[in-house]
């Protein structure tokens, strides 16, 4: 079987890959050292169709096939991986969750905007104690005479420093879990949404992720989807996403066996490159073996996404594989790289310290077995 981009998907890849060199790489170390959100390269992003690439030419978008989408992620976590995730969430999380499920007035509200880069989107649905078990939602949104009442606070909203719109999802029928929960559009500029942190992390610094405190009315025009169907659209939405965070994955992962290449074809010791010890030889093989392994399921993923209503099993596997892939690709070029990777400001520490997110936000590594596994039984 021979595995080809259509002319048409490749010429997106280089575009991409082009303006990911030029513009996106060079801000990278500064947007990883001063934390703040790069609404500049956001701008130039949406100039280059990256803000609505799935999102249909009639409401603005770029109306690709998520192989595109997957492609370009990719090349942009290659250069930053904080660009990379504030991307996804904007396109996976909150566009196509509009495209998917809004209703005219609703689409033709955000969709434009959104992938013009005027708005950025946010997706609410992580809480204190509803990360992995999302369907515990403590936010509630009670009926009123003109429609719900939102209160209650989200956690590590990623984008939310500089969104126009969130996502926002909360219980209208307590204590039923998954079967009393909704998703609601919810202006960030409305009365009653307080941003109440910053949160500092570990790597992925600049994303704008904070805390969000709500006690804000909404109408019911901005119930998005079905009233207590909102869990079941967070999961499609988390199905695209995982797509993406894949993507992003391989991007670092390739971004570091770049850096681990160069290195030990300019690094000698005892007179002699070290690319040329079987030691460094078989890191690099593992490294470059684990991530096109990855590349092929996150490729699949996409298809899938386009092709099944249904694409679970497919988007876990593609995360579980090149988070993970990703990580070990990290790890050892860091190795490699040695002193050289280990100082605070080289390229290799940012890559490993951005990478372990991968493992961790829109579902660990654990919680990627645990769907993979209920789909396997279920089918066996």
């Amino acid at each position: 079987m021979i595995l080809e981009l259509t002319p048409e998907q490749d010429a997106f890849r280089q575009s991409v890959e082009q303006f990911a060199r030029e513009v996106v790489a060079p801000r990278a170390a500064s947007i990883d050292e001063t934390g703040v959100f790069p609404g500049d390269v956001m701008r130039a992003a949406a100039g280059r169709g990256l803000l609505g690439v799935t999102i249909p030419a009639s409401w603005g978008g770029g109306g690709r096939d998520y192989v595109s989408y997957a492609l370009a992620i990719e090349a942009i976590a290659r250069a930053s991986a904080t660009v990379a995730v504030a991307l996804s969430v904007t396109n996976s999380l909150v566009a196509e969750l509009i495209a998917h499920a809004g209703r005219a007035p609703q689409k033709e509200r955000w969709l434009r905007t959104l992938a013009s880069g005027e708005a950025i989107g946010a997706f609410a649905l992580s809480e204190a104690d509803a990360g992995t078990d999302a369907a515990n939602q403590q936010t509630k949104a009670l009926r009123t005479t003109d429609g719900y009442r939102i209160t209650g606070q989200k956690v590590w909203v990623a984008n939310a420093e500089a969104a126009s719109v969130a996502i926002v999802f909360a219980a209208t029928r307590p204590g039923l879990r998954a079967q009393g929960v909704t998703a609601f559009l919810v202006p960030m500029n409305a009365p009653g949404i307080r941003r109440t942190a910053r949160a500092d992390s570990l790597g992925v610094r600049g994303l704008g992720c904070m805390d969000l405190e709500f006690d804000v009315q909404v109408g019911d025009d901005q119930v998005l989807g079905s009233v207590d169907q909102g869990f079941r659209l967070a999961m499609w939405a988390l199905e695209g996403g995982r797509v993406a965070i894949a993507a992003q994955a391989l991007g670092i992962g390739q971004a570091a066996l770049d850096e681990a290449i160069a290195h030990a074809k300019h690094r000698e010791t005892f007179g002699r490159p070290i690319a040329s010890y079987e030691a460094i030889q078989w890191m690099l093989a593992d490294m470059a073996t684990e991530l096109d392994a990855a590349r092929m399921l996150t490729l699949k993923a996409a298809a899938a996404k386009d092709q099944q209503e249904k694409s679970a099993l497919e988007s876990s596997m593609a995360k579980l594989a090149a988070s993970e892939a990703a990580h070990k690709a990290a790890d050892k070029a860091m190795q490699i790289l040695a002193s050289a990777g280990y100082r605070r400001g080289s390229v290799v520490e940012r890559l490993f310290r951005d990478v372990r997110a991968t493992e961790i936000y829109q579902g660990t590594s654990e919680a990627q077995r645990m769907i993979i596994a209920s789909q396997v039984l279920a089918g066996g």
